[in-house]
């Protein structure tokens, strides 16, 4: 969020954009989506009205493990939830995170500590310093990306014939 003369806007701060853009590679992202199998959502909440939840719940419906990481929570989706990452007792794939930007850092730290495969930050949770440190790390990383949005893109469940347009809109683009 964004602070300007005391109004509080709920629009991200994307001044980073610059610096994370090279965390959006096509490539990168259609390599996790086709090879990871077990995913922790960092943020996910029992809520079936909250995106964390509807974004878990698409994923495990198309194969997903999903193991929920949320220490208000006991389960989610039908999942034990663990209260951190460190509490996971199996191999996690990707940490898909749904919480603010200042809690990055500490959750990219705490997955290179668990040997994960990828960091992927939610639509509007942009961290340079988190996405630096999964990087520095060895991870593979993605920034400011919905995880169901791109599993519909890459995987052709977007375009009714199954097509990536490489659009991501409601407008189709003209035949002619």
């Amino acid at each position: 969020m964004t602070q300007t003369d005391g109004l509080v806007c709920a629009l991200p701060d994307r001044s980073a954009m610059a610096e994370v853009s090279k965390y959006q590679d096509a490539l990168v992202i259609s390599g996790i989506l086709h090879t990871a199998q077990t995913i922790a959502i960092v943020g996910l909440s029992s809520n079936p009205l909250r995106p964390s939840n509807f974004v878990g719940f698409y994923l495990q419906r198309h194969g997903y493990t999903i193991v929920p990481v949320n220490p208000n929570e006991r389960a989610a989706l039908g999942q034990k939830a663990y209260a951190s990452l460190s509490e996971i007792p199996f191999h996690v794939d990707v940490v898909d995170v749904f919480r603010a930007p200042a809690a990055v850092p500490g959750i990219a730290a705490e997955a290179v500590r668990i040997g994960a495969g990828a960091l992927w930050l939610q639509f509007g949770v942009i961290s340079a310093e988190g996405a630096r440190i999964a990087a520095e790390g060895g991870l593979k990383v993605v920034v400011d990306r919905c995880m169901k949005v791109e599993h519909a893109r890459h995987m052709g469940r977007m375009h009714w014939l199954g097509f990536n347009t490489g659009v991501v809109g409601s407008q189709r683009a003209s035949v002619l």
